[in-house]
């Protein structure tokens, strides 16, 4: 099979395509038949080796993983002989988190892995970010517990996950500040932002405003709340 490889950290030009073993599912896996991947800031910074505090988890050196992408949607190819809540030809959906691997035309999840079957009406493009959605609802509402009236700051609101939260923190009431480049900025707005920041020509973390909750995306500014000070 063919699959996109990083080995050293450094610009796009490190990535190579090569030709690799087609991987064997085990007897509690399955093998999927990638038709989509998200390319998200964890690909990034898998690629680049920065910010360099985030080597503690991709490698200090070079990547650990040298397959990337971490969502994914495809086609079950084959199961092993004790998978049961899987079947040749289902189409699926997921994510392989820090184990990456979705880079490639083909890739093993374990049945009980971040898997689930996608719904036959959305392609598999759309179903792809589906896990960004999940991973916005469990950090705003699990995690920060935002509520009606705060005003929530969306860092890389374009992408995946930042896309989703705009949507999930407005629905909850919230007041949303969207983060993009210049090209990003109407796509935020039509998510429902209600003010955006193109942070090619402002530094949010300058300008004076303050927010009840910062979901950053990129995971490149440190923001302290008075709370931790007290």
């Amino acid at each position: 099979m063919k699959a996109i490889i990083c080995t050293k950290y450094g610009p796009p030009e490190v990535l190579q395509i090569k030709e690799m073993e087609k991987p064997i599912p085990k007897d509690n896996e399955v093998l999927v038949k990638i038709y989509a991947v998200v390319v998200g800031i964890e690909d990034s910074i898998q690629r680049k080796g920065k910010p360099y505090f985030g080597r503690i988890f991709v490698g200090f050196t070079k990547p650990r993983k040298h397959i990337l992408g971490t969502e994914f949607a495809g086609e079950i190819e084959a199961v092993g002989k004790n998978v049961k809540l899987f079947k040749k030809g289902d189409e699926v959906f997921g994510s392989t988190g820090a184990g990456f691997g979705c880079n490639a035309e083909y890739m093993c999840m374990p049945e009980e892995g971040f898997l689930s079957i996608k719904l036959p009406k959305i392609s598999y493009e759309e179903a792809a970010p589906v896990c960004g959605a999940l991973a916005a609802w469990n950090l705003l509402k699990a995690k920060a517990n935002i509520l009606r009236g705060q005003k929530v700051l969306i860092n890389d609101a374009a992408g995946s996950i930042g896309s989703a939260a705009v949507q999930i923190a407005k629905a909850l009431g919230a007041e949303v500040t969207g983060v993009s480049c210049t090209d990003n900025l109407e796509f935020v707005k039509s998510l429902g932002a209600d003010r955006v920041i193109d942070y090619t020509t402002e530094d949010f973390t300058e300008n004076g405003q303050t927010y009840d909750v910062i979901l950053d995306v990129t995971g490149k500014t440190f923001v302290f709340t008075l709370q931790e000070f007290t």
